[in-house]
């Protein structure tokens, strides 16, 4: 082969890599929420579902108090780092082995392998963690409530479920006076009419 022809290859191949990797780039941004930059939610439901394989998950869900009026009050700019610094604090108490989503406004998901049954304690002082003000947003005080269900309780179920599950028992914790709560092991925590309308779940 000439060396015209092998320079086109070349130029051809080295292309088509620069292509491959802006390709790729652009697919993990489309998969990343650009504000808080966790998933978002079909990539937090695609790793959630593979780490549910594990009997030792646990889902959980986190939702701002009383965003509305932080915004309202403080501004849409307090509330974006209060969103970006709850994001930040959730996948730092995650860590690596688990998967945190943003599944929109001011809603979370996560799912953690609690390999030695500690998950109650952490939860509890992420609870408290969450509920620290933010540097560049001192003003702002609320906390955040999270409901959680273990893996194991509920075997059969599937992330839709367990979601929902974990849904009751964050509504259970908005009211209660520690905001965190797990999911009873023989019934829902809240009855069907007891749920927020309009909530939309992971299918």
């Amino acid at each position: 082969m000439n060396t015209p022809a092998l320079s086109l290859i070349a130029a051809l191949s080295a292309a088509w890599g620069l292509h491959t990797v802006w390709m790729s780039r652009r697919l993990r941004t489309a998969r990343r929420d650009p504000l808080t930059g966790l998933w978002t939610r079909d990539a937090f439901t695609r790793q959630a579902r593979r780490l549910l394989r594990n009997r030792h998950a646990v889902v959980v869900l986190a939702d701002v108090d009383r965003f509305k009026q932080v915004n309202d009050t403080h501004g849409h700019a307090a509330g974006d780092a209060l969103l970006a610094a709850t994001a930040a604090r959730l996948a730092h108490a995650v860590g690596r082995s688990g998967v945190v989503g943003r599944l929109g406004g001011d809603e979370f998901a996560a799912v953690l392998v609690d390999r030695d049954g500690t998950a109650a304690d952490q939860l509890a002082i992420l609870g408290r963690i969450l509920a620290r003000p933010v540097d560049n947003a001192p003003d702002v005080h609320t906390s955040v409530s999270l409901g959680w269900v273990r893996r194991a309780d509920h075997p059969d179920e599937d992330l839709s479920a367990l979601l929902r599950r974990a849904d009751e028992a964050m509504y259970a914790a908005k009211r209660a006076p520690v905001p965190v709560h797990r999911a009873a092991l023989d019934r829902l925590l809240a009855s069907v009419t007891g749920r927020r309308p309009g909530r939309r779940r992971t299918a």
